[in-house]
């Protein structure tokens, strides 16, 4: 059995910055499991482009050096909206610059031992270690409506399942949802040939748009952080995520649901315009008809269509990662899955720590979007040099 003070389980965003952090600690064997930025370049479209800022893209580092800035001057400018397979290669640069002994190795297994955590690796070799940091990102926890779940991927898939959204071209496609996966693949399916409509809960479809003078100075440095998560003046509560968990839980929670509701960044909509939308509305049943999949809307109206392209998020559930054993999670207290984490993102179970999407409930919606991982990074760091 081999040993290490860390196992981080994840290469994506929030793996990679928290490697940055913790290897800067002199002494500290820490080691990085995962194939870098693979859930963004294998479960996002292309042509996809980033709804987050440029200015809230960026990697962690403990000296602020490998910024999107850094990596447009070695290796070219980066538009913006950022795009994903620009952010996809910033990514893997970062990767090479900080974790170059990544280990892509899967881990399969986290169990409790009698002085620390044990990890399993997929060819059998067990490590010992003090800490495991999970960043194991979303990819498990795509959320599948009910009358959906049933049927077939050939006739209903999450947005989460393409890559390329061509295979539509030609076919009639119903999308689900509001938010900005829904909208986008929306204009990719168009602009790949695929006629789409949309079928949407709330009774409007919300856009980011930006009030000009809001967002200029010198107001706009009042009004929002530059993560810009959030509406105006909740802003700056989200970018600061020790202030947002000392809150009462019924704040947290009502402000939670306003920034993260289902919207689409304004530079979508033209490429949406046209689209037949259904708002106010649901499918009430579905069913395979030759090949095909008759759908029942709330309002009466039927529809036949190829496929149902489900942009209805994710639910994070910590206790679906099949790598944790049932004994880390009997020991660890959560809310709905999302673990219960301390100042240093530390769980119930000592040495356990989540990062990421899963520590939304205690730090807020920062957390869902890679704004929050210069946050995540350094308060791991802070406790890890504390608590080695």
């Amino acid at each position: 059995m081999s040993t290490a003070d860390v196992v981080i389980v994840g290469a994506g965003p929030y793996g990679l910055s928290a490697a940055a952090h913790l290897k800067s600690i002199k002494g500290l064997d820490v080691r990085v499991h995962g194939e870098p930025m693979s859930f963004w370049e294998r479960h996002m479209p292309r042509g996809m482009l980033l709804r987050s800022p440029y200015v809230a893209s960026h990697l962690s580092d403990p000296e602020r050096a490998l910024t999107l800035d850094t990596y447009q001057q070695e290796c070219g400018r980066v538009q913006r909206p950022v795009p994903l397979d620009r952010f996809v290669d910033y990514g893997r640069w970062f990767q090479r610059k900080v974790a170059p002994d990544l280990d892509t190795r899967q881990v399969v297994r986290v169990e409790k031992g009698p002085s620390g955590l044990t990890v399993a690796l997929a060819d059998g070799e067990r490590i010992k270690t003090r800490r495991v940091v999970v960043a194991a990102g979303i990819g498990l926890f795509a959320r599948y409506p009910d009358v959906f779940r049933d049927l077939p991927s050939s006739l209903v898939s999450h947005a989460s399942a393409h890559r390329d959204l061509g295979q539509f071209d030609g076919k009639h496609v119903l999308v689900i949802g509001a938010g900005q996966s829904a909208l986008e693949s929306t204009a990719l399916l168009r602009e790949s040939g695929a006629r789409v409509e949309i079928v949407v809960r709330q009774k409007m479809v919300h856009w980011l748009w930006r009030q000009k003078w809001m967002h200029k100075p010198p107001f706009s440095a009042l009004l929002y952080a530059p993560p810009d998560v959030g509406p105006a003046g909740v802003s700056h509560l989200t970018a600061r995520p020790h202030l947002y968990r000392m809150m009462p839980r019924e704040w947290q929670d009502r402000l939670g649901v306003r920034c993260i509701r289902p919207a689409g960044a304004a530079w979508l909509a033209p490429r949406v315009n046209g689209t037949p939308i259904h708002t106010d509305c649901c499918v009430t049943a579905a069913v395979p008809v030759n090949g095909r999949l008759r759908v029942t809307l709330s309002d009466g109206e039927e529809r036949l269509v190829d496929h149902v392209l489900l942009g209805t998020g994710y639910q994070v559930d910590a206790r679906r990662f099949p790598f944790l054993a049932p004994e880390v999670l009997a020991a660890m207290r959560h809310s709905d899955g999302y673990p219960h984490l301390d100042g240093g993102f530390e769980t119930t179970v000592r040495g356990l720590h989540f990062v990421g999407a899963p520590a939304a409930w205690s730090y807020g919606p920062l957390m869902r979007f890679v704004a929050g991982v210069d946050f995540a990074s350094r308060a791991l760091q802070r406790r890890v040099q504390v608590r080695p």
